[in-house]
């Protein structure tokens, strides 16, 4: 038997998302320095960082509430609904700081938009990752999950790269003055084009077999609803479980890693961002090939290679990485842990959408999966620095290795799912297509 075919329209659709919201969410860090001043009176330019830094940290505390409430929205009223909704939210609070007025012009009016624009970003990007999982499992047929919803990690680092090489573009072709006086405002407003291009995709998608079969069934007031999802509380606790050391090692080796060459190791900044633009493309490129590798050999093997290697070789490879002296030794072991890491992005998305039942699907990935990332990817650069201050910064190798063998232990014991019938058609079916 032949193997089904991938919807490749469907992936685009359903992915596409995460790259500009990865890129919305990378270019207001990385420009902050630029308008920090724009936005709080003169004076103390650490103050003034620290502001910005105070909103963008909003956006986080706001995911589990998008996680809710979009899960909600995505299980009641469809996964395209919500992908739609999304991605206008994303468009608005990007096109909102593009036109953020200056403390100058309006004194503190300016920062209160920040405060909404991030807002929309954190509700924006609590949804779009349960969203775009539930669609892109429920999409693609049994046998194909795992390529296809390895796209999103695809798409997400994608985002970071397109936002990365933005910034160098813009640094090699405007003075500071012009970036500090109006040239911040660009991506942002390149943010807001994109996203209506991605609202113009994802309108034309089809809704998902297996929701609307469940549309089509008795209705139940439960459906997308916290009661509903405490009926699969395993499942939920489950999600939070096997996503702790995933998102801990991600932030590290992603976010964190140009900090960390450049403070610990000493690179130069330009050298270490380099490290990561290059390192971060090739493990792009990993994602599709591990994916599919999932959909022959299962999920539970790639997430158990995963957790062995964050336990046993995160000291190791994080203590050789403090003392990288150049670009080839930093971006090889850089690589080393990418590839690792690989063996959670590639396939958390289907494992967790495969976990539950239609009812409830993007509900229960989006809320538990949100918990998990604002406790444990979220806070992964402040522990990295808290253990750096106090001079034990060892210990926060210790702290990763031990959030992977925590997982690991989920991994050892968890179910596979890879043949997961998620409709009504898939069950009937009943038999597993042949994997060649």
């Amino acid at each position: 038997m032949s193997k089904p075919r991938v919807p490749w329209k469907a992936v685009v659709g359903g992915s596409v998302g995460n790259l500009v919201e990865w890129y919305d969410w990378f270019v207001y860090s990385s420009f902050a320095v630029y308008f920090a001043a724009s936005f709080f009176p003169e004076g103390d330019d650490t103050a003034k960082l620290l502001n910005t830094a105070a909103i963008f940290a909003v956006g986080f505390f706001m995911r589990p509430l998008g996680g809710w409430l979009l899960g909600r929205y995505a299980d009641r009223r469809g996964r395209k609904a919500a992908l739609t909704l999304t991605v206008t939210l994303m468009s608005a609070s990007a096109l909102l700081i593009a036109i953020a007025p200056t403390y100058e012009s309006v004194g503190y009016f300016g920062a209160l938009v920040l405060v909404v624009a991030r807002l929309l970003q954190g509700l924006s990007v609590g949804g779009e990752y349960a969203a775009s999982a539930t669609y892109l499992t429920e999409a693609t047929p049994r046998g194909r999950r795992g390529l296809a919803s390895s796209f999103q990690y695809v798409s997400m680092t994608a985002g970071q790269l397109v936002g990365l090489g933005l910034q160098i573009i813009l640094q090699n072709t405007m003075t500071k003055e012009a970036l500090n006086s109006y040239g911040w405002r660009i991506p942002f407003v390149v943010g807001a084009l994109a996203a209506a291009v991605v609202f113009y995709l994802r309108r034309s998608l089809l809704e998902t077999e297996a929701y609307d079969e469940e549309r089509h069934a008795e209705e139940t007031t439960e459906r997308g609803t916290i009661r509903g999802l405490l009926a699969h509380k395993r499942e939920a606790l489950l999600v939070i479980a096997l996503t702790m050391g995933g998102t801990v090692a991600y932030y590290t080796c992603t976010t964190y890693l140009t900090k960390y060459l450049s403070n610990t190791a000493g690179l130069a900044k330009e050298t270490a961002t380099l490290v990561s633009f290059c390192a971060l493309f090739v493990f792009m490129c990993l994602q599709p090939l591990a994916g599919a590798l999932s959909d022959r050999i299962g999920r539970r093997p790639l997430l158990i290679a995963f957790g062995i290697g964050s336990m046993v070789g995160t000291v190791p490879l994080m203590t050789a990485l403090g003392g990288a002296s150049g670009f080839g030794g930093a971006l090889a072991l850089s690589l080393t842990g990418l590839v690792i890491v690989t063996g959670y992005t590639s396939i958390n998305a289907v494992v967790k959408a495969e976990l539950f039942p239609t009812g409830v699907r993007a509900l229960g990935v989006a809320l538990p999966y949100a918990i998990a990332n604002a406790l444990f990817g979220g806070t992964a650069e402040y522990v990295a620095l808290w253990f750096k201050n106090a001079k034990i910064e060892s210990g926060f190798f210790w702290y990763v290795a031990g959030c992977g063998a925590v997982s690991l232990i989920v991994y050892l014991f968890m179910r596979e799912t890879r043949d997961a019938a998620l409709s009504r058609a898939e069950q009937t079916a009943g038999a597993v297509p042949e994997r060649v």
